[in-house]
């Protein structure tokens, strides 16, 4: 499955490394994808992972997602 997030305050590649390494940790996220704009974050996931999983591993980062 593939899924877009909106993410809201990523404003430098720190920023996108810390929630694409969060994002990837989670078992069954097989590719994250962060746009040029670093504002959308595309992850490839299968089960057990879920977009709730994802979207708090983002949050956890310090980032809201819409």
């Amino acid at each position: 499955m593939e899924m877009k997030f909106n993410v809201i305050g990523m404003k430098c590649m720190h920023c996108v490394s810390s929630v694409k390494t969060a994002v990837v940790a989670l078992n069954g996220v097989s590719s994250v994808n962060i746009a040029d704009d670093m504002k959308t974050v595309t992850v490839e996931f299968d089960a057990p992972c879920t977009a709730e999983d994802i979207k708090s591993a983002i949050e956890d980062t310090g980032f809201d997602v819409e």
